[in-house]
């Protein structure tokens, strides 16, 4: 891992479709630990030296991206992994004025607290918590595919935060149902 393609995120980074806790493996492929992380377009520092380290991929890669071609794609040809929430994701409040990029990494990152501490408490971890990320980005080609992805090396929760997805708690499902003072309780 080169210092130029190592990044640590701002610490207000939102982990969105975090699995950090299983591996898990899309069809055909390796199981993989992985995050999407939301950066808020604010966070100019974080953005800053992410697009430096895609840069520094690019030009570590360039051998790996040449392929079997005579020359290198530029860098705005290839797939990168920084994304514009507010183009790909519109209807998705998360996303809104913050780039995203997806990290993977089929070893398991290390997870921390605030003060360094591991937390291995699985239930801490879960989209939406918020924090630092250290990540590495490095060139790839496969199957005539080329470009730059991001891998996930660690985590550093600092709060938490809004639970993302659709998930309802238990509470909320069933308070339409709850028994006035026990007397629907036909156990009592």
């Amino acid at each position: 891992m080169s210092k130029m393609t190592h990044v640590v995120t701002g610490p207000k980074t939102v982990l969105s479709y975090l699995n950090v806790n299983e591996p898990k493996a899309a069809p055909g492929g390796k199981p993989k630990y992985s995050a999407s992380l939301i950066i808020s377009k604010d966070d100019t520092d974080t953005l800053d030296k992410i697009h430096k380290a895609i840069e520094a991929a690019y030009e570590e890669g360039e051998g790996k991206l040449k392929g079997n071609g005579r020359t290198v794609p530029p860098l705005a040809a290839i797939k990168t992994p920084l994304r514009d929430g507010d183009l790909e994701r519109p209807d998705d409040p998360a996303y809104q004025n913050a780039f995203f990029l997806n990290a993977n990494n089929p070893r398991k990152p290390g997870v921390v607290d605030a003060h360094c501490n591991p937390i291995t408490d699985t239930s801490e971890l879960y989209s939406g918590i918020i924090g630092r990320v250290s990540i590495n980005f490095y060139a790839f080609s496969v199957n005539g595919n080329r470009g730059i992805a991001c891998s996930l090396n660690n985590i550093q929760k600092l709060e938490d935060g809004t639970p993302l997805g659709s998930q309802i708690s238990a509470a909320e499902d069933f308070a339409a149902f709850k028994a006035a003072d026990g007397a629907d309780d036909f156990l009592n």
